[in-house]
């Protein structure tokens, strides 16, 4: 056996306190190869974090790159706080070719309000399992509450999707192609805050600068639930706004009457391109443990930290 760990696996060999350190980052998490991970090699990435984190003895044989790839396998499959193993749809290497194929079908099926409907349900429900999945480790919540949130968050964005369709229906066909990021941008602000609204109504944990817990704050959870809004807006910006022109060239060359066949495979493809790159850096827009001003907290936690 090795002696006791001596390096911080905690911290990253990329600098996250810049955009671009946190973008290498989230590459390396956001990788879809790390599905294909068995779960005996996860499991064994678990084992090597956690024996460095508590500074015990390690295997004779694993060198410090192993060591980091672990760490890397061990971010990708775990929640962050509370270490539990996280569903392979709500993980954020899944994020890629799961969006790609649902973006494409909602940009491939958008003319009728059963597509509509059809399409933006299943990507309402993987958002959801995906919001709860990473939702903060302390909030607590029970069978009802979960399905109240899904039920409300699902129509609502099925909703505004038809209606948007609707009111977009005399449109140009390009902007008619548009209709599903239109959906997307406002389900996402429906979906994320209420299958995350346990968070707004107790807070989520605050900790400061020695990682002493504080408190639970709302303001807190406001300030992420609403970075949370604005990076997956970000991530489906490109792929959904980009694809509708490229569409509508080929459509008006009469490439997609002659092969109707490629529609949805070509834009499968070109949202996954652009997702292969916009989903990390819309995971790195943000720092992951963001900091808030001692005098947005509240009142109550304030006296607290200063009493303490």
């Amino acid at each position: 056996m090795k002696p006791s760990c001596t390096i911080d696996i905690d911290k990253s060999i990329h600098d996250l306190d810049t955009f671009v350190g946190r973008c290498k980052h989230f590459f390396e998490i956001t990788n879809p190869l790390n599905l294909f991970v068995s779960e005996g090699e996860l499991e064994h990435a678990r084992e090597l974090v956690t024996a460095c984190r508590e500074n015990k003895s390690l295997p004779a044989d694993v060198s410090e790159g192993e060591l980091r790839r672990a760490k890397i396998l061990y971010d990708s499959a775990f929640h962050p706080e509370t270490g539990q193993k996280m569903n392979l749809i709500g993980r954020m290497s899944a994020q890629v070719p799961c969006n790609m194929l649902i973006t494409g079908g909602m940009m491939t099926f958008y003319k009728s309000n059963l597509e509509v409907f059809l399409w933006q349900w299943i990507n309402q429900s993987f958002n959801a399992l995906v919001n709860f999945t990473n939702r903060s480790g302390d909030a607590a919540f029970t069978n009802e509450q979960i399905a109240q949130s899904y039920v409300l968050a699902t129509s609502g964005a099925v909703i505004t999707a038809v209606g948007l369709n609707k009111a977009l229906k005399r449109a140009p066909p390009v902007v008619g192609r548009m209709v599903p990021f239109f959906a997307v941008f406002a389900a996402n602000c429906i979906n994320i805050p209420l299958m995350r609204a346990q968070e707004l109504k107790c807070g989520t944990a605050i900790y400061d600068s020695n990682n002493n817990k504080i408190g639970y704050s709302k303001a807190a959870a406001q300030k992420g639930i609403s970075q949370v809004i604005i990076s997956r807006v970000f991530m489906a910006i490109p792929g959904m706004l980009f694809t509708p022109f490229v569409m509508n060239h080929f459509e008006k060359r009469g490439v997609l009457a002659r092969m109707p066949w490629i529609t949805l495979p070509l834009q499968v493809a070109l949202v996954g391109a652009c997702l292969v790159v916009t989903t990390p850096l819309g995971c790195a827009l943000y720092k992951q443990n963001a900091q808030l001003s001692f005098d947005h907290l509240e009142t109550e936690l304030r006296y607290l930290h200063l009493s303490s």
